[in-house]
């Protein structure tokens, strides 16, 4: 190798290793004095003895590096330990969103309504607080939609179970009107269990929120119950349906020949609430009839209506609906 070259090597090599010592190795100890750091040696692999034979005589190495060009002092860094801390100047902090800055206008309606206002943006993009939120939300409303109503519940509140002409989750949401009407073996069933002809006629369905039911209808039920008791009022056999929308409420009535029917059902849920009930009410309800002549109590849950409360009123309004023979938007004509 051309001398000139290797003295080149050499000096490039000790300038960048000078470099980097002087700037991150401030405490160095001495070493011998005698050894280079990099020693290039002449040998020849013998491949059918898999040993290594030097060519010369002399064990000395072709070439030797050293830090400032002559053997002299070769430095190395320091012994460290791992145990101590690697900065002992920044404590860790646990992770917090940011304090939100908000004017006093939009702090007061923020206490009147849970739907998501004064939230602000990073950017163009929602805060990392409020995507995690809405995510959350999201994920509860689709439990709600896909989750089923246990058979403890129903055995709690002594209900037997029917179907509609749904087959599963998705044709429910897709067939709104398989929703609307009973199975064969249902409408059987119903005529062989039911009280017929009741004043008031309770039904149970999921609906659009199996979570509204497993939270709120069992406090919902035994208030109406006993508001009906203490007004007097005859009740039918309840029970529970599968996958039912509101208007098989009109199938029922003309099954039973009921002259109030209460159903109680699971909303469709939103991203403030996915266990938010209602209670739908309708005077004499038959095939054909329409919206104007229901009426409904909505919002029933922790945030909302309180179910006791919600009970207990549902009571006065069936007695209401028996004495004026009426619901709905008929209902508030003859009460005016």
């Amino acid at each position: 190798m051309n001398d000139q070259l290797v003295s080149m090597i050499t000096q490039l090599v000790m300038e960048k290793m000078e470099k980097s010592t002087g700037s991150q190795a401030p405490e160095i100890a001495a070493t011998s004095t005698e050894q280079p750091l990099i020693k290039f040696y002449d040998k020849v692999e013998n491949r059918s003895s898999g040993t290594t034979e030097a060519t010369a005589t002399s064990q000395e190495p072709l070439i030797q590096l050293y830090q400032h060009g002559a053997p002299q002092e070769v430095t190395t860094f320091a012994s460290t330990t791992f145990n101590q801390p690697v900065n002992d100047a920044v404590p860790i902090k646990p992770f917090q969103f940011e304090e939100e800055s908000l004017t006093e206008s939009v702090q007061a309606a923020k206490k009147h309504t849970p739907a998501r206002i004064g939230v602000g943006r990073a950017g163009t993009r929602p805060k990392t607080k409020t995507w995690l939120k809405f995510r959350l939300d999201h994920a509860a409303a689709v439990d709600a939609v896909y989750g089923e109503v246990s058979e403890d519940l129903l055995q709690k509140l002594d209900v037997f179970q029917v179907t509609t002409k749904v087959t599963d989750k998705e044709e429910y949401i897709t067939r709104p009107d398989l929703g609307r009407r009973l199975s064969e073996e249902s409408k059987a069933l119903i005529q062989q269990k039911c009280k017929p002809q009741p004043k008031v006629q309770i039904i149970i369905s999921n609906g659009l929120s199996a979570s509204a039911i497993e939270e709120n209808v069992q406090d919902v039920y035994l208030a109406l119950q006993q508001s009906l008791s203490n007004l007097n009022i005859d009740i039918g056999t309840t029970f529970y349906i599968d996958k039912g929308r509101v208007a098989l409420m009109d199938e029922i009535g003309e099954l039973l020949q009921a002259e109030v029917i209460v159903y109680l059902i699971g909303e469709r849920p939103g991203l403030v609430s996915a266990e938010s009930m209602s209670a739908y009410l309708c005077y004499k309800p038959r095939i054909g009839t329409v919206e104007a002549e229901r009426m409904v109590i909505s919002n029933i849950h922790k945030g909302g209506i309180p179910p006791l409360e919600a009970g207990a009123y549902l009571g006065t309004v069936v007695e209401k609906i028996l004495h004026y023979q009426a619901s709905g938007v008929e209902l508030v004509a003859k009460e005016g």
